[in-house]
């Protein structure tokens, strides 16, 4: 199966490079890389369209939008039977496309492994995972493939989200029926946040994603783990409770958020009723 892979970016100069060559220089090579940068202003272009005019898969698109809207406009463009996603700031194993094309011989959707780089206190952090009938769906779209039929069938990643957008993706595939499998061998290295700033944003909006999913989905707390949550293992240490606790000011900010659109919302149809 032909695999297209797409690389969403955005000012991620630093990173082209590496991630391309990666790519560039698989085991089996992707039927095209499909770079689409929400309108950088770096040189994140011009590295993209060296490569373009040496390698004659690789390909620039060029979507301002969101993550999940830059991946829709990546597949819309695709033409290979399954699309593969990672993001600028990661590495791709060389043997990435070959395993991945592997298991998705007996699954539709396949996570792959994220290995992190950088300080070890923020890489040493696991994902809080969430299960939905007996699943996993918490897997990153920083290694994520998908057959594009399938993809298309569940309309691709939801435009409203402004975080967890591949959690949700994740959740209405699993309720689809598909099969999510997680292949191991399929790995990708991804650079963790180098900054302690870096990282208190990142708890911030991973807390408000989880809040998204909630008001999205109804209250998915039953598919938490309470222990796992705030049990700290020596790798871990006091970072995880940092995260947890910015998480939690990013959900409340969401809760808030949510509520005043609710009542924009419930104001809009009221006045368009008495019209």
């Amino acid at each position: 199966m032909r695999v297209s892979v797409v690389v969403i970016t955005r000012n991620a100069g630093i990173f082209m490079r590496d991630c391309l060559d990666s790519l560039v220089y698989q085991s089996t090579k992707p039927y095209e890389v499909l770079v689409v940068d929400a309108n950088s202003t770096d040189m994140t272009q011009e590295i993209t369209k060296e490569y373009c005019a040496k390698v004659p898969f690789v390909k620039l698109l060029v979507h301002p939008g969101t993550r999940g809207e830059g991946r829709n406009f990546g597949v819309e463009k695709a033409t290979g039977e399954i699309v593969a996603f990672i993001d600028a700031d990661a590495i791709a194993h060389a043997l990435w496309v070959e395993e991945l094309a592997k298991a998705m011989e007996n699954a539709d959707v396949v996570a792959g492994r994220e290995v992190r780089l950088g300080y070890h206190g923020f890489t040493s952090l696991k994902r809080v995972g969430m299960l939905f009938n007996g699943v996993d769906i918490t897997y990153p779209s920083v290694n994520l493939a998908y057959r594009k039929t399938g993809f298309q069938a569940i309309e691709g990643f939801d435009p409203w989200f402004k975080e967890a957008e591949e959690v949700d993706l994740n959740y209405r595939a699993v309720e689809a029926g598909y099969r999510l499998v997680y292949h191991p061998t399929a790995i990708v290295y991804h650079n963790a946040r180098s900054s302690f700033s870096g990282f208190f944003k990142q708890s911030f909006w991973y807390g408000f994603g989880r809040k998204e999913l909630t008001l999205r989905h109804g209250n998915l707390w039953t598919s938490y783990s309470p222990l796992e949550m705030v049990k700290v293992s020596k790798e871990e240490n006091i970072w995880k409770l940092l995260r947890l606790l910015f998480s939690f000011f990013g959900y409340l900010f969401c809760k808030v958020m949510g509520k005043k659109e609710t009542a924009k919302e419930r104001l809009r149809k009221s006045k368009a009723s008495e019209r």
